[in-house]
């Protein structure tokens, strides 16, 4: 594909994925907070109908009543508002800026030879299989596990810590076997893949299976409200690790760190630990522990994953182009030249190099995102060299 074009379908598909996740995962809280603040009604009307929690809201000008029935009110509405096209324009969104961006550059963006040396065919049949070997490993630990002693669906801690090793196997064989970033991403959708799906396995048809019994006036079977709690509680911790696993991909510091599957798990870990304060609060608890949990870990990351300085001669000489400009055509120039001007920038030349200056420092030195996994083996001095290059106005002479 034109690099031009690839770049629009990469932000415009970037785009819709951020739209329809803040929808989906916005109705996350905002359910979450809601069944936490619903309290018992005191009208003898609302009791009689068999509301069993309800809430006074008031918000842009208006109030708001908002009711809920346990099991449903006598008289079923024909027209119910369903919860489930933003998880799956979601997931859609995000597979199809998966596909764009890393399957059809999989030798650039998939693989690191220096991880593990593979064809392009193979790893995109891996990446893929995560994905549904995510979905179906979590699928049989919810199946095998999540049922309590009395046979009823739950979520007891078996599951969920089942769950975490799962997730901890996964992101060290990721690592192994893709670059740093792909896995973080990879990592990052098989997660947003499970909670899809439970949303499309379990958590809809079991609702909808509800609502035809109830329409028929069959007896309703309580394992389709269970399940569906268990894979709403589940997906309401998954929230927030995979936003984390989704950002951090762009920051190589933590990506290309060589423990990268170590540092994945511990910034999902402080994911988890933030959403479940948010669960809490909800519920009227102040459990600010898990606040100083969550920054005590962040607080270890930043230090273990602080980069050794490299120390600059006394008074170091601003250095000259020559130099910078040997750099950039043994790193730089090989995907960024006339023939190939990855993401539009152009290297080959001395006026282009100045042009582009302040990117190179940015994607180079700073976020260190560039060369795209390090593949020309740019050294930590080369790095700084550049930066007092470009903190020194950037001279041609």
């Amino acid at each position: 594909m034109d690099a031009y074009l690839l770049d629009w379908a990469n932000l415009l598909l970037r785009w819709l994925h951020l739209i329809v996740g803040i929808a989906w995962i916005g109705a996350s809280f905002y359910f979450v907070w809601l069944d936490n603040h619903l309290v018992k009604p005191e009208s003898p009307e609302l009791k009689a109908k068999g509301v069993d929690g309800e809430l006074w809201a008031v918000h842009g000008g208006g109030f708001y009543n908002p009711q809920k029935y346990m099991v449903a009110p006598p008289s079923l509405p024909q027209h119910l508002h369903w919860f489930y096209w933003e998880s799956y324009w979601t997931w859609m969104s995000g597979f199809a800026l998966f596909v764009t961006l890393y399957l059809f550059n999989a030798s650039t963006f998939l693989i690191d030879k220096r991880v593990h040396d593979w064809g392009a065919p193979a790893a995109i049949a891996a990446a893929l299989g995560f994905l549904a070997a995510g979905w179906l490993v979590y699928d049989q630990i919810c199946r095998r596990f999540g049922h309590t002693k009395d046979g009823s669906i739950g979520n007891d801690g078996r599951v969920l810590g089942l769950i975490a090793v799962f997730i901890a196997l996964a992101c060290w064989a990721a690592t192994q076997l893709f670059a740093g970033r792909a896995a973080f991403l990879i990592i990052g959708a098989m997660i947003a893949t499970m909670m899809s799906a439970n949303v499309l396995v379990w958590i809809i048809p079991g609702q909808k299976q509800v609502i035809a019994d109830m329409r028929a006036g069959r007896p309703v079977n309580p394992v389709f409200g269970q399940r569906g709690k268990q894979r709403s509680v589940h997906n309401t911790y998954f929230t927030l690790p995979v936003l984390i696993a989704m950002l951090s991909n762009h920051y190589g510091m933590l990506y290309g760190h060589a423990h990268n599957w170590a540092v994945l798990l511990l910034l999902m870990a402080v994911g988890v630990l933030v959403r479940t304060w948010f669960v809490k609060r909800h519920k009227g608890v102040n459990a600010w522990g898990l606040i100083v949990a969550a920054v005590a870990l962040l607080a270890g990351l930043m230090v273990w994953l602080a980069p050794a300085p490299v120390a600059a001669p006394a008074s170091a000489p601003v250095p000259a182009y020559a130099q910078v400009q040997a750099i950039v055509n043994e790193r730089c120039v090989m995907c960024h030249n006339a023939q190939l001007a990855s993401k539009n920038v152009q290297l080959h030349s001395p006026e282009l190099i100045a042009r582009h200056a302040l990117q190179i420092k940015q994607q180079a030195v700073l976020l260190r995102l560039m060369p795209q996994n390090n593949a020309t083996q740019i050294t930590e001095a080369e790095r700084a060299l550049l930066g007092r290059w470009v903190d020194a106005g950037a001279p041609l002479h």
